[in-house]
């Protein structure tokens, strides 16, 4: 069950690779995240000593949970994956130009996991072309509806 998208993502970029990770999280993290409020348009993940972080990720606090400490909505968390496929990711991303992009939150068993994808970012014109393909998708289907419909009467 998804929790929040990262629309952007795949407009951004070519998603090769998809990895399931989970997330350091605190309490009031937690609780905010179940609520909805979290946001992944503006995050991004980078590699330091060996282990994954994701940054940017906007988590606002609910006022009801977080009394006692201060709450930092952005501020920089741990992603948990195996050793091999993080030693993978960091050999993929510094020889090859890929990119880690946060692509979800989803519940996984009752905890809350991210996708994450290894892709290459889009030039201008791919942007262009994938949004071309989708229109002429889109216009197909509208088509062959529009077909169908006029076979039945």
């Amino acid at each position: 069950m998804s929790i929040v998208e990262n629309r952007k993502a795949r407009h951004d970029y070519f998603i090769e690779e998809r990895y399931e990770a989970g997330l350091v999280l605190q309490g009031w993290e937690v609780k905010a995240i179940r609520s909805g409020r979290v946001q992944l348009a503006e995050s991004y993940i980078v590699i330091r000593d060996g282990e994954l972080w994701v940054i940017g990720m906007h988590i606002s606090p609910l006022a009801t949970t977080s009394t006692h400490i201060t709450a930092e909505a952005t501020r920089t968390r741990k992603l948990l994956l195996k050793a091999e496929e993080i030693s993978k990711l960091i050999g993929r991303v510094e020889q090859r130009g890929y990119t880690l992009i946060p692509l979800n939150l989803h519940y996984s068993r009752s905890r809350i996991k991210m996708d994450i994808g290894l892709g290459k970012g889009k030039k201008h014109h791919d942007k262009r072309d994938t949004s071309r393909d989708r229109d002429w998708q889109r216009e197909q289907e509208r088509w062959m509806k529009h077909d169908t419909r006029r076979r039945e009467d």
